[in-house]
C-alpha cells in the first residue's frame, strides 16, 4: 500500500506537533507501507526508508507580495495588521501563499499512485488541508489528521481563545470534514468533542494515537545539571497559561519540608520554553534550590534522554471539566517506562488510557493529593532507585506500528 503524506514540517525541534507527526511517518514505514512525504519545512530533511520532498515557497505570486509588504509595513509602523486581515479574509496572506505553495508542489508528484493521501496538522496550522481542498481528484482517498480542536474558539474551558475570522475558519473546517474520506484524531475524547461541533463528521472519525517511535537515547546529551543519582521529577514541554504548575511546586515544597532526608537528593525540573509562570517559579527557586527552571529551549534529543532517565515524568493539563488532548509527550513517557504523575481533569484522554484505577492521578490544584503521590513515589524510588518502572504492554501496543497497521488496513476506500 502506498501513502502520500503532506505535512507542514518534519523538523522535530519545531514543536511537539512536528515530533508527533515524524513518529507517525516513521511508524507508517515500519508497518510496511511505501511512504512518500511532501513537507513544507523548507530545508532538506531525509528519513531512512522514506522519501522526503521539500516543497518550495512560491515567491512570484500576489499573496507572497502581499504577505511580505504587510510584514515590512508592520516592521516600520510597529503595528500588527494580521488580526484585521484575518477578520476580513479569514486567514493571513502568508497562510494563503503557503497553502498555494503546497498545492503547486503536490501537482508535481509523479510515478506514485497513492492508496491514501494523509494530511497532517500542527497546532492551528492546516495548510496541507487547505492545499488538499484544491485537489478534488484526491478527496476520495484523503485522510485528514486533526491534531487539536479547530478553530481555536472550539477549545474547551478554561481556554478562551477567539481568533479573528473564526467563522471563516469554521466554514473551512466544515469543508474539510465534508470532502475528506476519513477524519483522523489522536484521541477518542477529541473526536467526540469535535463531533459536538461538526455533525457532518459522523461515521468518518478514526482514532490514530500519537506513535511510539524507536529512538536512540544518547546519554552523552544529558545536561550537567541532571543528576542521575537523585529522585528526579521532570516536567518537559511548554506551559500555556491554563497549565498552572504552582500546586505541583507547592506539593513538592511540602514534600521537601516534611521529608528532610530527601532534601539533598531530590529535584523538580521544568524544561521548556519561557512561560507566564517563570517569575513565580524563580521566586520559589530563591527559597528552594531543589527547583530547576531551564533558561531557554532544550533540544528534543536532550529532553528525550532526560525523560528516559528521570524517576518520574509529569503530564500537566489545564484545570477544567475536560482535557480531550493526547499530549505528544505521552508516548515518550509510556516508552520511558517511568511512573507518570498525571495532573489534570477526571475526564482526560491521558487518564482514559492510563485507566480509572491509575494510582498517580490528581486534579492540577490538589496540593495535598499531589504531595501524597510524590511521597509514595519517593519511597518506591528509595527501594528500587533506577529500577522504578511503569510497565504497560497494553499502551505500548496501542501506540505501536502494529496497531497503526491494523487501523489503516481496516479503512475502506
Amino acid at each position: 500500500m502506498k501513502i502520500l503524506v503532506v505535512v507542514d514540517s518534519i523538523n522535530v525541534n519545531d514543536s511537539s506537533g512536528s515530533k508527533a507527526n515524524v513518529s507517525l511517518i516513521h511508524n507508517l514505514a515500519k508497518a510496511g507501507y511505501e511512504v512518500l512525504v511532501y513537507h513544507y519545512s523548507r530545508k532538506n530533511i531525509q528519513f531512512q526508508g522514506v522519501t522526503c520532498v521539500s516543497i518550495k515557497e512560491r515567491k512570484f505570486s500576489l499573496f507572497y507580495l502581499l504577505s511580505r509588504s504587510q510584514r515590512e509595513i508592520s516592521r516600520i509602523t510597529k503595528i500588527n495588521f494580521n488580526s484585521k486581515i484575518e477578520s476580513i479574509f479569514g486567514f493571513s496572506f502568508t497562510f494563503f501563499n503557503d497553502s498555494n505553495s503546497i498545492k503547486e508542489g503536490l501537482k508535481k508528484v509523479q510515478n506514485f499512485e497513492s492508496d491514501w493521501v494523509l494530511t497532517l496538522s500542527m497546532a492551528s496550522s492546516f495548510r496541507p488541508h487547505k492545499a488538499l481542498l484544491g485537489l478534488p481528484e484526491w478527496h476520495s482517498k484523503w485522510l485528514a489528521y486533526i491534531h487539536d480542536p479547530y478553530p481555536m474558539h472550539s477549545y474547551p474551558r478554561p481556554y478562551d481563545w477567539v481568533e479573528p475570522g473564526h467563522q471563516f475558519k469554521r466554514d473551512f473546517f466544515l469543508e474539510i470534514i465534508e470532502k475528506a474520506r476519513y477524519v483522523l484524531y489522536p484521541s477518542k475524547f477529541l473526536a467526540d468533542w469535535m463531533q459536538s461541533y461538526y455533525h457532518n463528521q459522523k461515521g468518518k472519525e478514526i482514532i490514530v494515537p500519537h506513535q511510539i517511535a524507536k529512538e536512540t537515547i544518547d546519554l552523552s546529551l544529558l545536561p550537567t545539571y541532571f543528576n542521575l543519582n537523585y529522585f528526579n521529577i521532570l516536567h518537559a514541554g511548554n506551559m500555556m497559561s491554563a497549565r498552572n504548575p504552582i500546586a505541583l511546586i507547592e506539593a513538592f515544597e511540602k514534600f521537601v519540608e516534611q521529608t528532610p532526608k530527601a532534601k539533598n537528593h531530590s529535584k523538580l525540573y521544568f524544561i521548556g520554553s519561557p512561560s507566564c509562570f517563570d517569575e513565580q517559579i524563580k521566586e520559589k527557586q530563591k527559597m528552594m534550590p531543589q527547583l530547576f527552571l531551564s533558561k531557554e529551549y532544550v533540544p528534543f534529543q536532550t529532553v528525550l534522554a532526560m525523560q528516559y532517565l528521570t524517576s518520574v515524568n509529569v503530564i500537566l493539563e489545564a484545570l477544567g471539566p475536560l482535557s480531550p488532548f493526547l499530549p505528544g509527550k505521552f508516548t515518550h513517557c509510556v516508552q520511558a517506562r517511568k511512573p507518570i504523575l498525571l495532573l489534570g481533569p477526571f475526564f482526560s484522554e491521558s487518564k482514559r488510557l492510563l485507566g480509572n484505577d491509575y494510582a498517580y492521578w490528581s486534579a492540577i490544584d490538589d496540593v495535598d493529593l499531589i504531595h501524597s503521590h510524590i511521597n509514595a513515589l519517593y519511597y518506591l524510588w528509595l527501594e528500587n532507585k533506577n529500577h522504578l518502572i511503569m510497565d504497560r504492554p497494553d499502551l505500548m501496543y496501542y501506540l505501536s506500528e502494529a496497531h497503526l497497521q491494523k487501523t489503516i488496513n481496516e479503512l475502506k476506500p
